[in-house]
């Protein structure tokens, strides 16, 4: 599949535990300010906020 042109790899980190479990691509271009997803956290065994970061 790849990177498209205006595609960037970012890491997301669960807002409870605070450790980086999912990475996923966002357009730059059509998304300027940080992503926030509901996804399962394996360490917490919940689903929770996870939010990008750096």
């Amino acid at each position: 599949m790849g990177l498209k042109k205006n595609d960037r790899l970012v890491t997301m980190a669960c807002g409870d535990c605070k450790r980086r479990n999912y990475t996923t691509t966002k357009n730059k271009k059509n998304t300027s300010g940080r992503i926030e997803l509901k996804k399962f956290c394996p360490f917490c065994n919940s689903h929770t906020l996870h939010k990008e970061t750096k």
